[in-house]
């Protein structure tokens, strides 16, 4: 047998992993009130050939099911087994807020915005520390998936910072419905990743306790192709090809409630609308009231409420405004 040469083993959490290897390890973040240990599963597969190492997330939210079913899905179809590298799979990082359906950790605090974390800080803190400094560290590049909040369906689409035109042209070959450019934001595991030197795309799609078989198809298809565009996907599999163009957005706008009331959708998720169009409309519990909702403008609905009553000044549709000519 010959000797593995030193700078091929991966060292994560204490574990030595040897090049076509395949091995999960359990990240101990604390214990329940009951000293039952909550640990996390994280899948790992090795090539024996050398290669980038590629770190997959989701469930940084709890309640993002969608997320989590599209790792599901990419370890389940042997997706991540690569043809030379490394994948990493860590289909939920929030396990507290998964049990309970919950945004949240159990200190109430929003994980994707306590990033990088103190030692010595809260419990989210304490978590995202020792992710930072546990686990990011051997990744060359990261993919995170979430979904859209509350019930609000997000269109899929990846999010990159505008500055980073890496990042730009790797959006391009994930090759989402919509690419949408937008700042990083304080405190996100993103901008982390970004001041660390991570190249990472964050993809949304769907909404928070919902799973959609047409957003994990899209998530696992332009894993897909990155892993293709790095070499990595193994030859057994075929890169899907995207039919529809990838739309970027440079800018975008809320149409909010003028009223209270029952919500009535009247448009699809991606769909393009005309200025002035019928979107909804919103009624009373009495049939007294009807009040329609019209685009104030033209452009691609990337955002709907799905929720059956809103307040006067809630977000219903999230519409386009400016798309970047290619």
């Amino acid at each position: 047998m010959s000797e593995v040469k030193e700078e091929s083993i991966l060292n994560i959490l204490g574990n030595e992993i040897l090049p076509g290897t395949s091995t999960t390890i359990n990240f101990n973040i604390a214990k329940l009130y009951t000293s039952t240990k909550v640990e996390i599963p994280i899948i790992i597969e090795r090539s024996k050939k050398q290669g980038p190492t590629v770190l997959i997330t989701a469930g940084i939210h709890g309640d993002e099911i969608n997320g989590v079913e599209v790792v599901r899905q990419i370890i389940s179809k042997k997706i991540n087994k690569p043809a030379r590298g490394t994948i990493i799979c860590i289909p939920v990082l929030n396990v507290f807020g998964f049990l309970s359906m919950n945004r949240f950790f159990p200190d109430g605090r929003d994980l994707n915005r306590v990033f990088p974390g103190t030692k010595n800080g809260s419990l989210a803190s304490r978590f995202a520390y020792q992710f930072i400094t546990e686990i990011l560290p051997v990744a060359d590049f990261c993919l995170d998936f979430h979904t859209g909040g509350s019930s609000r369906f997000n269109a899929p689409h990846i999010r990159v910072d505008p500055k980073n035109e890496r990042l730009v042209a790797l959006a391009k070959v994930f090759n989402a419905p919509f690419t949408l450019l937008s700042k990083n934001l304080e405190g996100s595991y993103r901008a982390t990743c970004a001041k660390k030197g991570k190249d990472i795309l964050l993809f949304e799609g769907g909404k928070s306790q919902n799973s959609s078989k047409e957003i994990a198809r899209e998530g696992v298809q332009g894993t897909m192709r990155i892993l293709k565009y790095l070499d990595m996907l193994h030859s057994q599999f075929e890169a899907p090809i995207q039919e529809s163009k990838n739309i970027i957005i440079q800018k975008s706008t809320w149409v909010r409630a003028k009223c209270s009331g029952l919500l009535h959708i009247k448009v699809p998720i991606s769909k393009y609308v005309e200025k002035g169009e019928v979107l909804a409309t919103i009624t009373d519990p009495y049939g007294k009231m009807r009040h329609v909702v019209k685009a104030n403008n033209i452009g691609y609905i990337i955002n709907v409420n799905e929720a059956p009553i809103v307040y006067q000044g809630d977000a219903i549709f999230h519409i386009t405004k400016e798309l970047v000519d290619e």
